[in-house]
């Protein structure tokens, strides 16, 4: 059986890759990648290639959505178009309606399609929120101490909560939802990210947090099997083991400034309005407190474990940035 997939967010680095993977697989006969501008590999920054796939200009919060599922028959749908952090021309506000208001009209025109089998949707770790009363780990079935209050994980919350009421009403469809760890890798451009590439790396004084990270090569093989396989449920995605804040700062070869806690939110505040780094309210806390998931119900299910740890990915990342700890030794 051969299908016809829809991808968002294909405008950004892993809704891209998504789409090209997709677009290679013979069993499937027609990718469609929307997003409000042009992939890379359709303008002249290059970018990655997405093979055959068909690129059209939607903006999720119009209802022009439902007519690209119909008009092309859509039966897989891939959510990958939420974003992590606001843009400095549109802020918060729009960012949280391209979040969640741009997800409510695409499950409701999925709710609405007679074609529409499959939805695979990218959600977020943050969802437990960060907490010195977390577990030493999540799995998919706790509820956070502290739900998140702010920015992408309160959007992350709400969509969540969406795509489980589309799942009630349309039981017939197959519901992956997806809590990825925070990206990494050489083509992965995040607060994260750019928080390590800091000649100086402020941290919260008292606090050295456990992270996890999954690389984008695993992300992207977890995304083609959700959309070309029926695996309903949720999942954490991440990579094996954790590092230590204090692990990374060394790894990436950088000096660490401590901060007590109000220093570190003064000068987040400040760092987001240069627009060098985006220090989220929930980004501050997870350098406080760190979050670590547990994966088993994906590797169970999937038959199938990243290649990368999470340490791994880091050190990916790291040599893509000519980064490397002082005097060659990790930690």
């Amino acid at each position: 059986m051969t299908h016809t997939v829809l991808v968002t967010g294909v405008s950004r680095h892993i809704g891209a890759r998504v789409a090209s993977v997709l677009a290679s697989d013979p069993d499937i006969s027609r990718v469609i990648g929307v997003d409000t501008m042009p992939p890379p590999s359709l303008t002249r920054d290059g970018g990655i290639s997405m093979g055959r796939t068909e690129f059209v200009r939607v903006d999720l919060r119009s209802p022009d959505i439902a007519q690209v599922l119909a008009a092309a028959d859509i039966d897989t749908v891939v959510h990958m178009s939420l974003v992590s952090a606001p843009s400095r021309s549109a802020g918060r506000s729009a960012m949280k309606e391209h979040n969640v208001i741009g997800t409510m009209q695409l499950l409701g025109a999925c709710q609405r399609s007679a074609t529409v089998r499959r939805v695979v949707v990218r959600s977020t770790t943050a969802v437990y929120g960060s907490s010195p009363r977390d577990p030493a780990v999540f799995t998919e079935d706790l509820e956070p101490h502290d739900s998140p209050s702010h920015g992408y994980a309160k959007d992350a919350v709400e969509v969540e909560g969406y795509v489980r009421g589309f799942g009630r009403r349309r039981p017939d469809v197959t519901v992956s939802l997806l809590r990825f760890a925070n990206f990494m890798g050489p083509g992965v451009d995040s607060p994260l990210t750019r928080y390590f590439t800091q000649p100086v790396l402020p941290t919260v004084f008292g606090f050295d947090p456990r992270l996890q990270f999954v690389h984008e090569d695993d992300a992207v093989e977890v995304l083609r099997r959700m959309a070309t396989e029926d695996h309903p449920g949720t999942f954490n995605v991440a990579g094996a083991g954790v590092l230590l804040l204090s692990q990374c700062v060394r790894r990436a070869g950088r000096l660490s400034l401590p901060l007590i806690s109000p220093a570190f939110k003064v000068l987040g505040g400040a760092a987001r309005r240069t627009g060098l780094v985006e220090y989220s309210p929930e980004q501050l806390r997870l350098m406080s407190h760190g979050r670590v998931v547990d994966t088993g119900r994906l590797e169970a299910t999937l038959g199938w474990k990243p290649k990368f740890t999470t340490g791994a990915a880091f050190d990916d990342y790291l040599r893509s940035r000519s980064l490397s700890p002082v005097g060659g030794v990790r930690s």
